[in-house]
């Protein structure tokens, strides 16, 4: 499976399962599904058959409320059965809301606590270096996260012990739950604050563009641990929820749901 078709996959899973639970963070989970398709098809060192490998590489959701778009690239990757989607966010269920890993293979931790959990894959990273280990964590950040004091302490934290085992990416989508970042609490300029902290730093112009994507995945930052800054959209791939707050929370019901099914069934690949 290329990353194009993962990615399309993500955004079809994501929708009915938002659909079907009542849940919420559409939006967010749009947002992120090319890096991470581009991630689990092309970068990281995994094996479904053997989830718990030592030598795996680690990947951590820290914007744990966008759990649907994990849940669906590991059922997908063969982590676990495609049909176990169908139970997400109900009761009695491994898939919870914000992603959990209890019972659910191909998930290092639960997160949620915007601004944890980059800081457990920051001590992931640590304790691979100390130990001479080869694999790589990586982590996904919202930019709203970014306003978590526990962020910047992590940016320190990895700088100092120079872990270019560690790898953060920045899913910049503009918005949060209560508005655009900008005017809530600005980030800006991002990619000079990472660097200002002792970061290798890639800006990518398109996050959702698969091939920047891989390009900025390709470089080096021996020495420092890299920051890659995607400016994605949210809500993408589904027209009337681009840029559209109102998607932070809600679910796509009755005649958005089957405009969404629509849009996404037009640009299959």
């Amino acid at each position: 499976m290329n990353s194009e078709e993962l990615a399309w996959k993500i955004r079809k899973h994501s929708v009915d399962m938002v659909h079907e639970s009542h849940a919420s963070h559409i939006g967010a989970a749009l947002s992120a599904a090319d890096i991470l398709a581009v991630l689990y098809t092309e970068v990281l060192n995994i094996n479904p058959e053997s989830p718990d490998s030592d030598d795996r590489d680690r990947f951590v959701m820290s914007k744990g409320h966008a759990g649907v778009a994990v849940y669906s690239v590991l059922a997908e990757m063969g982590f676990f059965p495609v049909k176990w989607l169908s139970t997400y966010y109900q009761n009695g269920s491994n898939l919870s809301g914000h992603i959990s890993h209890k019972n659910v293979p191909g998930v290092e931790i639960s997160t949620g606590s915007l601004g944890h959990g980059c800081v457990m894959a920051c001590g992931m990273a640590m304790a691979a270096k100390s130990a001479d280990k080869l694999h790589h964590v990586y982590t996904l950040v919202g930019d709203g996260e970014c306003n978590e004091g526990s962020v910047w302490e992590m940016a320190m934290i990895a700088s100092r012990f120079k872990l270019d085992n560690f790898t953060v990416i920045v899913d910049r989508n503009g918005m949060q739950a209560m508005g655009y970042c900008e005017d809530i609490m600005p980030t800006a300029p991002m990619a000079s604050k990472w660097e200002s902290f002792g970061w290798s730093v890639t800006e990518v112009g398109d996050g959702n563009n698969h091939e920047q994507l891989r390009r900025a995945f390709a470089i080096s930052s021996t020495g420092k641990p890299k920051c890659i800054i995607a400016n994605t959209v949210k809500g993408k791939g589904i027209s009337f929820m681009e840029n559209n707050l109102l998607w932070h929370y809600r679910d796509p019901q009755g005649e958005f749901y089957e405009k969404a099914i629509k849009e996404l069934e037009a640009c299959r690949p």
